[in-house]
């Protein structure tokens, strides 16, 4: 019981962090989804053909789903 009193003003904290650690799951699960992936490229690639990116956009972009797929962190290639 006295831990209880003594935990108490903390718990608003406890439920801040919990309900932040459950969105970011969600947000991990999501970003890494292979139908999310997909649709991504299918809209690059539409744009491509539309004319809206270059091959060089597209590359970049494919790039990157491949590699949140495979759980690369995600980021800009090093050019030479």
């Amino acid at each position: 019981m006295l831990t209880l009193l003594l935990r108490l003003p903390f718990l608003p904290i406890e439920g801040v962090v919990w309900l932040a650690e459950l969105i970011e799951d969600e947000a991990e699960r999501e970003f890494h989804d292979p139908a999310a992936v997909r649709r991504e490229l299918e809209a690059a690639a539409e744009a491509r053909a539309a004319g809206a990116i270059s091959d060089a956009e597209l590359a970049e972009i494919e790039r990157q789903a491949t590699a949140r797929l495979v759980g690369q962190p995600v980021g800009h290639a090093w050019r030479r």
